[in-house]
């Protein structure tokens, strides 16, 4: 089942006022943890540029539903976007310091999104991951995060990643194979810019697209 790119709407949604404070504060909190150069593989995307496609896309038709997870969610300040635009929001991190970061965060804003310690690969896909290649960050020693989770990769309806550029094409390979059909991955592919691509159903053979419940 193929991935194929589908255009993002281009509807700008301002920021709100009480969300800006939150976005401020954010900002602050990941200037120090790349300062102290804590976790080197940490790099932020533009989380204000992510507000206004998160919205849009929660309120189009092109999600089948709202399960959102971010694939290496750092200090968490996608997750918390997504949850303040109403996404069932869940980070998956390898470094403890940042899921506690990211949790802290959290509850100073008291947004609803859960942080889980773990690998985002989904269960069977490790293999898939060491014949690709090799990475600057990406391995598959730290157990997989979905049993905390609690959430099957399968059921993820929207997964957002900023992978580095030799795992970015093995991130999509991994989505393409475990998550389910209709679910959409959404990558930044540097600054301002990001990349929608859905994972299609099966054809078979005489139907036609029912729709959408």
């Amino acid at each position: 089942m193929p991935l194929i790119e589908v255009p993002i709407p281009d509807e700008p949604a301002a920021v709100p006022p009480d969300f800006r404070r939150f976005l401020a504060e954010a900002d602050k909190r990941v200037e120090a943890a790349l300062a102290e150069a804590r976790t080197p593989a940490f790099v932020p995307s533009s989380y204000e540029a992510l507000f206004p496609v998160l919205r849009t896309l929660y309120h189009s038709t092109l999600l089948r539903g709202h399960t959102f997870a971010e694939w290496g969610s750092g200090l968490g300040v996608a997750t918390l976007v997504a949850a303040y635009v109403g996404y069932d929001a869940h980070g998956i991190e390898a470094e403890w310091s940042l899921v506690e970061e990211a949790r802290r965060l959290a509850d100073d804003f008291d947004l609803p999104a859960e942080f889980v310690c773990g690998s985002f690969i989904p269960p069977g896909g490790e293999e898939h991951v060491l014949k690709a290649g090799e990475y600057s960050w990406m391995t598959t020693e730290e157990d997989s995060a979905y049993d905390d989770l609690g959430v099957a990769v399968e059921d993820l309806d929207i997964v957002y990643a900023y992978s580095w550029p030799d795992e970015e094409q093995v991130v999509a390979e991994l989505f393409e194979m475990h998550a389910g059909p209709g679910a959409v991955l959404l990558s930044c592919i540097g600054g301002d810019n990001f990349r929608l691509r859905r994972k299609m159903p099966p054809k078979k053979k005489g139907s036609k697209l029912g729709r959408r419940r």
